[in-house]
C-alpha cells in the first residue's frame, strides 16, 4: 500500500471512529485492534498490545494510542493524520452539542440520553479490555497476572504503580 493510501485509511478509519467513541478512546479500542492488526495488517497482536501499554503508560489522555498506531502505519504523518483524524471531528461536535446541552440542562430528553450513555460507554470500555487482555495474554502466567491485576484493582485501594512495578518485576525475571 503506498503512503498516500495508508493515510487516507487512517484519516477515514479514524475519523469514523471519533464519532462511536463515547466514553473516550478506548471504546473503540475493539475496532482499532481490528482495522490495524486484522484488516490493514500494520501490526500483529502483540505490537498493538505493546503499543497500548505504552500509550497507557504515558502521561497525557489514553488518545496517545492512535498517535502511535498511525506512526506504526506510516510514520510520522501517519501519527498527524490519525491524531488530526481522531480528534477532530469530535472537537468539532463536541462544541456545537455542548452548547445545545447547555441550554437544556434540566430537559427530560438531555437527562434521559446521558443516563443511556453511561452503560453504553461502559459496555464499549468493557469491550477494549477484553482485546487488549486477549492479545497480550499469550500464556498462562500472563493469563493469571491480568486476572490478578484487575482483582487488586477492584478489591483494593492499592495504588496502580505497585501494580506496574511486580508486572515489571515479573518481566525482568522472565515469567512474562
Amino acid at each position: 500500500m503506498k503512503l498516500v493510501d495508508t493515510l487516507i485509511v487512517l484519516a477515514v478509519q479514524f475519523a469514523l471512529l471519533s464519532l462511536f467513541a463515547i466514553g473516550g478512546a478506548m471504546a473503540v479500542i475493539p475496532e482499532m485492534h481490528r482495522q490495524a492488526v486484522d484488516v490493514a495488517h500494520w501490526m500483529t497482536d502483540r505490537q498493538f498490545a505493546d503499543l497500548f501499554a505504552i500509550a497507557q503508560a504515558s502521561p497525557g489522555p489514553n488518545i496517545i494510542i492512535v498517535t502511535l498506531i498511525g506512526y506504526q502505519a506510516a510514520g510520522f504523518l501517519g501519527a498527524l493524520v490519525a491524531t488530526l483524524a481522531m480528534c477532530g471531528p469530535t472537537c468539532v461536535i463536541t462544541f456545537y452539542v455542548s452548547r445545545i446541552f447547555d441550554r437544556f440542562k434540566d430537559a427530560e430528553w438531555r437527562i434521559v440520553t446521558q443516563a443511556g450513555l453511561v452503560p453504553v460507554s461502559v459496555g464499549l470500555f468493557a469491550a477494549g479490555v477484553f482485546v487488549i487482555a486477549r492479545a497480550a495474554d499469550h500464556n498462562l502466567v500472563a493469563v493469571a497476572i491480568t486476572l490478578a491485576t484487575a482483582a487488586v484493582a477492584y478489591f483494593t485501594r492499592i495504588s496502580p504503580l505497585w501494580m506496574f512495578a511486580a508486572a515489571g518485576v515479573l518481566g525482568y525475571v522472565g515469567l512474562v
